[in-house]
């Protein structure tokens, strides 16, 4: 497994988070869904493409979980994974739970037994409404992670050219053929950025080739289209109206941004170490949602819109901050230190029934 870190992608989950977060708060909250009764016209318009940021999401954990996955065992990568999302997803389900008793109504609700479901992070498999609407993004992560299971599984991680290749053709005829039951299992929306983060850590850590910019290329081009066909819907659902030629340059951009970084041609931002603000984006992407939605709702029309946006902007990453600070860098070893004596256990039981026998 690689022990080298890319400092770009701290940065870039980062800007990712902030593109998101303007996203919902300065546009998808009041233009659709009865979320948030606060507009904030001075940022909507540039705002409303902000949702292309969960798109980079996807490709930076195409590069990383392969990195993540590359030469480690399946026990490692669950782990890693476990020890990863669950410490700081408790404290922001938590803490969103609270502020929806306390400050929620008449918009928003929640009961014990569909919170108690999301702190497993499995509600949106079983039909349980998540606590939180950021929440939907981790599905499709955790679709992407049982498939680098699977492969760990069949011992298969030294094959991964060729079976994001096979992914990427299969996700092509599932478009074209329209095959519904293979679309959520295959992620075939969002496939495209995966396999291209994949192909772009496959540069960064066995350099360029034909075969690797090809797949890079051939996702580029899907992801355009997936995203132009869908734009009407887009459009009808927050009637507005929305710039094709933009949608794709950023598209563009996000693919281009990240294969520089695989070919390590980022300069100073890739000498730069962007801790802190890596450390930030996991936290401020789960808390952000509903809690500032419902703040907006308490103080619109009470507080002046722009101390009321930019306040609750501020509080966020503050809040993200100590949730980094007093869970995340806590509890993370302490829990991965529980999670391999928990998994110890069976092996220890058989080498004293081994020994017994002998």
């Amino acid at each position: 497994m690689s022990h080298n870190r890319v400092n770009e992608i701290d940065l870039l989950r980062f800007l990712a988070a902030l593109a998101v977060v303007f996203f919902h708060y300065a546009f998808r909250g009041y233009a659709a869904d009865n979320l948030s009764l606060m507009p904030y016209p001075p940022l909507a318009s540039v705002s409303k493409y902000g949702y292309l940021g969960v798109e980079l999401f996807f490709m930076i954990s195409g590069f990383v979980i392969l990195m993540t996955a590359n030469g480690a065992s399946l026990r490692t990568f669950v782990i890693s994974r476990l020890v990863r999302l669950y410490p700081a997803f408790w404290a922001c389900c938590t803490l969103t739970f609270l502020a929806t008793l306390l400050i929620g109504a008449p918009r928003y609700s929640a009961s014990i037994s569909q919170y108690l479901i999301n702190m497993s992070m499995l509600s949106g498999f079983v039909g349980v409404p998540s606590i939180d609407g950021a929440y939907w993004s981790l599905f499709v992560e955790m679709r992407f992670y049982v498939l680098v299971a699977a492969i760990l599984v069949v011992g298969k991680i030294h094959k991964t050219q060729l079976l994001i290749a096979l992914w990427l053709a299969a996700s092509i005829a599932i478009e074209i053929f329209q095959v519904e039951k293979l679309r959520n299992f295959l992620i075939v929306d969002y496939s495209a950025y995966f396999i291209a983060g994949a192909a772009c850590f496959l540069v960064w850590s066995q350099g360029i080739s034909g075969a690797r910019i090809a797949l890079i290329f051939t996702c580029w081009v899907l992801a355009i289209y997936q995203s132009l066909i869908t734009l009407p819907t887009f459009e009808k659902h927050y009637r507005v109206e929305m710039n094709p030629y933009i949608v794709a340059a950023i598209i563009s951009a996000i693919f281009a941004v990240l294969l520089l970084v695989s070919l390590r041609r980022t300069g100073a931002f890739g000498r730069r170490r962007w801790i802190l603000a890596g450390a930030l984006t996991y936290p401020f992407y789960l808390l952000h949602h509903n809690i500032g939605f419902m703040v907006f709702n308490l103080g619109y029309t009470r507080i002046n819109t722009h101390l009321l946006f930019w306040g609750t902007f501020i509080a966020m990453l503050v809040c993200a901050f100590l949730i980094n600070k007093i869970v995340e860098k806590r509890f993370a070893l302490p829990m991965k230190n529980f999670i391999n004596r928990i998994a110890d256990v069976p092996t220890r039981h058989i080498t004293r029934l081994t020994n017994r026998s002998n």
